[in-house]
Order: C-alpha cells, then structure tokens, then sequence
C-alpha cells in the first residue's frame, strides 16, 4: 500500500495518507489573534483545508486531540467554537489536555485523524 505525504515541510508533513486513513498534524493558528476562540477558528479551518485535500472532510473524523495552553481558562471558550464546527457532523472521540505549546502565544493545537 501506498503511503502519500500532503504538504511536505522541512520537518513533518501536514498531512499523510495510509491505508484509508488521514492523519494530520498538529495544527496551529499562527497569526490568527491572541484569543483562543480566533485561533481555534483559524485551526479549523487549516483542518478543513487538510482534510480536503486529502480527500476527505469534518464529518468522516474519527478521533482529535486538542491541546490548550491554559484548559482552566480556555476549555469553555474553545468549546463553543468546536461545537459551531461540529454541531451537524458525527462527533469524533476527543482528548483535550493542557500543555506547554510550542510558542508562549499559541493557546491552541489541534490534531485529528479521519477516514477518506
């Protein structure tokens, strides 16, 4: 079987494709504000964005897992922008943990897996 890596960058790829199955990478904001619901926004946009151009979408996930660089502040926050993304999709099984991520401004990260 093939493997297919989307995305390539200089130490991962974005996204990789192996038997039926898309996996993503753990995907940031950026530049996409300083509040966790602008950059969960941003996010899951970037996972749309993958998931398509794998040949897949939202409502084929199988599992995320979301990291928060403040849960206690930001779990509620993050939520109600998962749940406008999900609301008509089947809902995936989830992890949300708090973390130190990566750059102090980042207060998301996301990564799921989904069928084709």
């Amino acid at each position: 079987m093939n493997i297919d890596h989307l995305h390539e960058g200089p130490r991962m790829n974005q996204v990789v494709v192996y038997n039926g199955i898309v996996y993503l990478s753990g995907q940031t904001a950026g530049d996409a504000g300083d509040d966790v619901q602008s950059q969960t926004r941003a996010v899951l946009k970037k996972i749309d964005g993958n998931l398509e151009s794998a040949g897949s979408e939202r409502s084929r996930l199988l599992s995320a897992s979301i990291w928060l660089s403040d849960i206690g502040h930001d779990f509620q926050l993050m939520n109600e922008v998962w749940q406008e993304w999900i609301a008509d999709d089947p809902k995936p099984v989830r992890a949300t943990v708090e973390a130190n991520l990566a750059r102090p401004e980042l207060k998301v990260e996301i990564q799921v897996i989904a069928a084709l």
